[in-house]
């Protein structure tokens, strides 16, 4: 791919605004060469300004999102962008989030620029596992996980069974559940399906992705590695 297209698409500016900062003699190499906009390198040895260029297509990124973002690109509220150099959402092909988090839950949220990575992951036969933490209204009763783990637990407005999860207390109105799905609020809807209140939701892991140390508001780029643990079973080495 040519300089010029490369850079408009990772977002920095329109066509006509980069070919302004080829004329402007912004873009160089590592070495300081001075590059052309038809020129051809390597992307790590790509300078504008004398900065390395944002990660190429093909990016994945975890987050750890706070607590008030919303995962879309238009609510009038904090949206989980703003977390984000401004210039990204300019990118394409375009950078999306693998599913959402409502905007009381906080968590692993992870992106992605790969449509047939995002779909792969987000597919009811990938069965991939999301781990959450719950903190709860009221005490357990401790029927909770023979019922998640039944597969005949039926949500408020829906007929199709959940499939089976499972539930691990924690404390007395701690929980940490595992799930296969992702229907809408499914954790919150799940709890209140057995006469229960979630006051706290926390996404600790996605698949054998475990979000560690990255503190609230914070992401970094994943490599082949990272990605292909979202398909190992949770607690796997």
């Amino acid at each position: 791919m040519k300089l010029l297209k490369l850079i408009a698409n990772l977002g920095y500016g329109s066509r006509k605004e980069v070919t302004q900062m080829f004329r402007e003699g912004r873009v160089t190499d590592a070495d300081g060469e001075v590059l052309y906009a038809d020129d051809k390198v390597e992307h790590a040895r790509i300078r504008l300004d004398g900065e390395p260029l944002d990660p190429p297509p093909g990016l994945v990124l975890m987050m750890h999102k706070p607590v008030g973002y919303t995962c879309s690109t238009k609510d009038a509220g904090r949206i989980v962008y703003d977390l984000l150099p401004s210039r990204w959402r300019a990118r394409s092909p375009a950078l999306s989030t693998v599913g959402r988090l409502d905007r009381d839950t906080s968590g692993l949220l992870l992106w992605t620029d790969d449509g047939a990575l995002l779909h792969r992951i987000i597919s009811p036969r990938a069965a991939v596992v999301k781990v959450y933490e719950a903190t709860l209204a009221h005490d357990l009763r401790g029927d909770e996980a023979a019922s998640f783990a039944s597969g005949t637990l039926v949500l408020e407005a829906e007929t199709t069974p959940l499939a089976p999860a499972k539930l691990e207390a924690l404390g007395p109105r701690r929980a940490r559940l595992s799930i296969s799905e992702g229907r809408y609020h499914q954790v919150r809807r799940m709890f209140a399906a057995v006469g229960n209140h979630v006051d706290a939701l926390h996404r600790s892991a996605i698949g054998g992705l475990v979000l560690d140390h990255l503190p609230a508001g914070e992401w970094r780029a994943l490599g082949a590695d990272d990605v292909a643990t979202v398909f190992a079973a949770p607690g796997a080495k």
